[in-house]
């Protein structure tokens, strides 16, 4: 993990707010948990790319960060204006600047469009925007097919309080009376998207960057018509820290110039186009018919080798759909699908076994990531390693130091995977040390192992390992 974090702590008491970053020696951070803001890595530890920015940003002024996870958008936002941290992250949009007062929120418990007034916006400062994002409505892919809010007159529309998506929702409701709109507190676009899929709610509106996520692992969850509206998403900060501000705007500007921020979305934003939406379907299937059956065994390898469970599952399920008897034409056997060869290199007896192919697999999994140049951050280092324990090390640095001669980051899985199916092309892999590879094959291997394990993360909760050393 990065070596300025502190582990995660309870916030400062109400009484006693925060002093300055630079008087505390640390840059203290409220964040809701979710996908791709901050979520388990496949390491254990806790990344995204909100959480990533700023540990960046707190390099930069040799600042640690401890993150302090915060339940719902509107505990973060009367948290950080109590002085409970400096900086509130975690999805929130920007309130344009002349809505920056007393919001009315319809509120939560009924569908009649009666308000809770909350003062949100005001309470706090508000960095500039990091990234764009549009609004959509989601709805169920196997229901009433709309195709605008006209469509919606008698309908509850959900979203998330305090997110700064009021004032859009004010304007919508000003228009189309007929539509009703239900502000949800302490859940998230996931945990929407959960609801849309289980039927518990019928439409909701959010950005295109949560939502991104939420539909590769909600399967029947769709977007019904976008908003034809944008958002910035940006940053809260306590209102005694303006100083403070200004650096975060500043810093951004320069995300944005030198490419950090782009790079940072890229390794976070998931590429759809391997993983089959039929694939997340049968997957979702088999959480609740198989994995039962083999949970215990994910456990004990997470204990004995530190790779987590899920993204063992993960594998385990593009290899064999968790299966110990499958068998590939090529020979490679058992849940992890190892081959012969690969057996003998690291001492597997019996390759039918399942205890003993899982752990073998992840040993190995584990010790291809050690190869890697320490340099290397997650979840790159965790996405490189799997290419590995697909192709081999040895056509994966044929693939690495291609990326270099092509001006692209070795170090980088997103520049990694664009050249390695060029190893297939007589011009590139005559020049390679290792000669020809089917570099296709690795880079739908991660990224149909990434998709599963997002949707692990989403419906499986983390290992709490016991205390004990790691075994060999």
């Amino acid at each position: 993990m990065w070596g300025g974090d502190v582990a995660e702590q309870p916030p400062a008491p109400r009484h006693k707010p925060l002093r300055a970053p630079e008087d505390l020696k640390e840059l203290v951070v409220l964040v809701r948990p979710g996908p791709v803001v901050y979520f388990p890595g496949p390491d254990g530890n806790m990344i995204g790319l909100e959480a990533d920015l700023l540990r960046r940003f707190g390099l930069e002024r040799a600042l640690p960060v401890r993150f302090v996870t915060s339940e719902s958008p509107l505990q973060l936002l009367d948290r950080l204006s109590a002085g409970d941290a400096h900086i509130g992250i975690g999805g929130l949009f920007v309130p344009p600047e002349r809505e920056r007062r007393t919001l009315a929120i319809p509120n939560a418990e009924a569908d009649s469009g009666s308000d809770a007034t909350i003062d949100v916006a005001s309470s706090v400062l508000w960095t500039s925007g990091w990234r764009t994002d549009d609004l959509q409505v989601l709805s169920n892919a196997e229901g009433y097919k709309v195709r605008g809010w006209s469509d919606l007159n008698g309908a509850t529309v959900s979203y998330v309080a305090g997110t700064g998506l009021e004032s859009d929702i004010a304007r919508i409701r000003a228009a189309y009376p007929l539509v009703l709109f239900r502000a949800l507190d302490a859940v998230s676009t996931m945990g929407l998207a959960g609801q849309i899929s289980e039927g518990a709610i019928d439409y909701a509106v959010a950005g295109t960057l949560a939502t991104t996520v939420a539909r590769s692992i909600f399967v029947d969850v769709a977007v019904a018509f976008p908003l034809g509206a944008s958002r910035e998403l940006g940053w809260a900060v306590a209102p005694q820290f303006p100083d403070l501000r200004k650096s975060l705007d500043d810093y951004i500007a320069r995300a944005k110039r030198d490419g950090t921020l782009a790079r940072l979305v890229a390794r976070y934003l998931p590429d759809g186009s391997q993983f089959q939406r039929i694939d997340a379907s049968a997957l979702h299937a088999d959480i609740g018919n198989e994995l039962p059956n083999w949970r215990a065994l994910f456990h004990d390898a997470q204990e004995r080798t530190g790779v987590e469970w899920r993204l063992l599952a993960a594998i385990a399920y593009q290899e064999s759909k968790w299966d110990p008897a499958a068998q590939s034409e090529t020979g490679a056997r058992g849940l992890m699908q190892i081959t012969e060869e690969t057996a003998k290199h690291l001492g597997i007896a019996d390759r039918a076994d399942p205890r003993t192919n899982l752990l073998g697999a992840a040993r190995y999994l584990r010790d291809l990531k050690a190869k890697l140049p320490a340099r290397i951050e997650e979840p790159d280092r965790t996405w490189l390693a799997l290419a590995a324990f697909n192709i081999g090390m040895a056509h994966l640095e044929d693939a690495r130091i291609l990326a270099q001669k092509q001006r692209l980051s070795p170090d980088l899985w997103n520049d990694v995977r664009q050249v390695l199916p060029l190893l297939a092309q007589p011009e590139y892999y005559n020049d390679a040390k290792y000669g020809y590879a089917r570099g296709g094959m690795p880079v739908a291997f991660v990224d149909r192992v990434r998709g599963y394990y997002d949707i692990l993360l989403a419906r499986q909760p983390p290992l709490t390992p016991r205390l004990r050393a790691t075994t060999p």
